[in-house]
C-alpha cells in the first residue's frame, strides 16, 4: 500500500465524479425486449464466475444466438466441447454467481448481465441444444439479476474490430505449451496438428 492507492469508495467516487443518468437508467432487472434483440444476435460471451479456487473468467462461442432466452429472467447457456479443465463450472458448484458479457462483432456496445447459475443435465433439455447428433455436456440455466449496456469507448480506444494490416506476432498455442512444459507437450507438431483437430471437434 502507498499514499496513492484508492482505499476507499468516497475516494474513488471523488476520483470519478457522479455516474450519468443514462448510466443508471440503463440498468434493469430483466430481459428488456431490446437487450433480447441484443443478445440474439451475439454469437460469443465471456463467463465470469468465482469459488473457493478462485476466479474464472472464459470464452464462450457459437453461431448466433449464443443462448436461448426462455423467459425475460432465464437464459440457457450451452457448454460444448473444451479443455475438460470446468474451473468455471466447479466455482458455479459453490457460489452460483455468473457474469455474462456479450459481444457482437463489429459493434462497440457490449451488453452484461449478471445472475445466478445452475447446471443442468436434463436429456431433453440437451438434446435440443445438439448440433449434427453432438449434444453438449450440461446446459447452464441462468436466473437474471440485472442487465444493462456498455458503452462502446473500450473497442474504440482498443480498435478491436479493425482488420490490422498485419496481425500481431504472438507465441502459438504449441510453443506456448512447449514453454510452460519444458519442452514435454506442444511444438511444432502440436501447432500443425492443432486446426484440423479443432475443426473436427468442435461440438
Amino acid at each position: 500500500m502507498t499514499e496513492y492507492d484508492v482505499r476507499t469508495e468516497s475516494d474513488l467516487q471523488a476520483l470519478f465524479g457522479p455516474v450519468a443518468e443514462a448510466s443508471v437508467r440503463k440498468e434493469v432487472d430483466h430481459l428488456h425486449p431490446v437487450y433480447r434483440q441484443w443478445i440474439a444476435a451475439s454469437p460469443f460471451a465471456v463467463i465470469a464466475t468465482c469459488g473457493p479456487g478462485g476466479l474464472d473468467v472464459s470464452p464462450r462461442g457459437d453461431p448466433a444466438p449464443l443462448v436461448r432466452i426462455v423467459d425475460e429472467r432465464t437464459l440457457l447457456l450451452p457448454e460444448r466441447r473444451g479443455n475438460n479443465r470446468v474451473d468455471g463450472l466447479r466455482n458455479l458448484l459453490s457460489d452460483p454467481r455468473i457474469s455474462m458479457l456479450f459481444l457482437v462483432p463489429g459493434v462497440g456496445e457490449t451488453l452484461r448481465v449478471n445472475g445466478t447459475a445452475c447446471i443442468s443435465i436434463e436429456p431433453a433439455l440437451l438434446r435440443s441444444f445438439a448440433v449434427d447428433g453432438a449434444m453438449p455436456k450440461c446446459v447452464l440455466r441462468v436466473s437474471v439479476e440485472t442487465v444493462f449496456f456498455q458503452c462502446a469507448r473500450a473497442m474504440l480506444r482498443s480498435g478491436l474490430w479493425q482488420v490490422p494490416s498485419q496481425v500481431p506476432a504472438v507465441p502459438s498455442a504449441g510453443s506456448m505449451l512447449a514453454a510452460l512444459s519444458a519442452n514435454q507437450v506442444g511444438g511444432d507438431d502440436y501447432d500443425r496438428a492443432l486446426p484440423a483437430r479443432q475443426r473436427s471437434t468442435l461440438y
